[in-house]
């Protein structure tokens, strides 16, 4: 796809971060689990347990003289229904690790909403954050992927995935007129988007 046809189909991104997570994001920008792994120095069988396993429930992380961040859940994809979508293609402690090692944008503000409504979701609040696309996609272009669904949902089917699902802006596949094949679902980057105040436009909280 060519990346202006991107743009002026998203103008915008989101991102959904738990309640709070503002100011860490102040500070440190927006980080992918792995990131913040790393900033907190979390090793050993801590890190394996929140970086290569389901992670059921949020789990808040902390260091001294750092701050606190909260790792979201991955109530959608619990194990065994990722190995069903994987479908003998990879494996699931593989799987979580590529995900927590990037950072989520929805490419369209009905996905948010979806998700706020969620059963999970609908009684807790949370911050979301609007994102001037062009603004991101000019400084990240080489670490961005392109995913045409939820790649950390499961439900209400696990449907198939595999690694073939990422595609950059200028491989994802488009019909004669340009417009893409599959719409876009998700906006992806590699480990972390430590300047993400220099494209953020705005922050509401939502949820009840």
């Amino acid at each position: 796809m060519d990346k202006d046809k991107f743009i002026d189909l998203h103008p915008r991104l989101y991102h959904m971060a738990e309640a709070g997570s503002w100011d860490s994001v102040m500070r440190h920008g927006l980080l992918s689990t792995s990131a913040a792994l790393d900033l907190m120095q979390v090793a050993g069988a801590a890190r394996v347990a929140l970086e290569r396993r389901h992670r059921p429930v949020s789990v808040e992380i902390a260091k001294k003289g750092v701050g606190r961040i909260v790792l979201r859940d991955q109530k959608p994809m619990p194990e065994d229904r990722l190995r069903t979508a994987l479908a003998g293609t990879g494996n699931t402690d593989a799987w979580y690790a590529f995900l927590n090692g990037r950072v989520f944008f929805w490419a369209n503000r009905g996905r948010v909403d979806v998700l706020l409504n969620a059963r999970s979701y609908r009684h807790t609040t949370h911050d979301v954050l609007t994102i001037n696309t062009r603004k991101l996609v000019d400084s990240y272009a080489d670490r961005i992927l392109l995913c045409h669904m939820n790649s950390g949902n499961t439900f209400p089917y696990p449907h198939k995935r595999d690694m073939g699902i990422f595609k950059t802006i200028a491989t994802y596949e488009v019909r004669r007129n340009g417009n893409p094949l599959k719409p876009v679902a998700e906006l992806t980057i590699d480990y972390s988007v430590p300047d993400l105040m220099d494209f953020v436009e705005n922050v509401t909280q939502s949820g009840r």
